[in-house]
């Protein structure tokens, strides 16, 4: 959320915005206008307009540039997801994990049945999580349906360090 944050201030405080939408396209997102245009669901003429300075975005299309922007920036942060009950969620002291120098994020998934857990992980997967902490009941199911790494918390082991296994196994990935 912080990038977003920056990229969307530095474009609303910027002297041409068209010009600095045009660079954060390109170099923060990596994208050229023609795709990025698909994804913000607007014509490429009217990017191009806006680009160029010959119109002003109307506050849809700012609605939908910015979506597109936070869409790409959000999917670029690393997180862990931990599917759980909100009983052991409650048991997370903090939402960010350091392995090896690196901050990691740690994402909630609550689940309230066996089936939801299922949907959570999924969702968590969709969502982009690095790899997924979860119960020992749940994980082998998991391991079949998902491709990103599954860490199961052991009764004897704390939620912190299935966090930093799952650290350690999703840069396998």
């Amino acid at each position: 959320m912080k990038r977003y944050t920056e990229v969307v201030l530095s474009l609303l405080h910027a002297e041409n915005f068209g010009e600095k939408l045009e660079e954060v396209i390109k170099k923060d997102l990596g994208m050229n206008l023609k795709d990025f245009a698909i994804e913000a669901g607007i014509p490429l003429s009217t990017l191009y307009k806006i680009i160029s300075a010959n119109r002003e975005p109307n506050l849809s299309t700012l609605r939908k540039i910015l979506n597109a922007i936070f869409k790409f920036l959000e999917s670029e942060e690393e997180f862990i997801a931990v599917v759980a009950s909100r009983v052991a969620l409650n048991q997370l002291l903090s939402y960010e994990i350091e392995v090896d120098g690196k901050k990691i994020n740690v994402k909630e998934y609550p689940a309230n049945s066996f089936d939801e857990a299922i949907v959570s992980a999924i969702r968590a997967e969709r969502d982009g999580a690095k790899a997924i902490v979860c119960a020992p009941i749940l994980s082998p199911i998991l391991e079949k349906i998902l491709r990103v790494p599954i860490v199961t918390i052991i009764p004897k082991s704390d939620l912190e360090s299935a966090l930093r296994i799952a650290a350690l196994k999703s840069k396998k990935t």
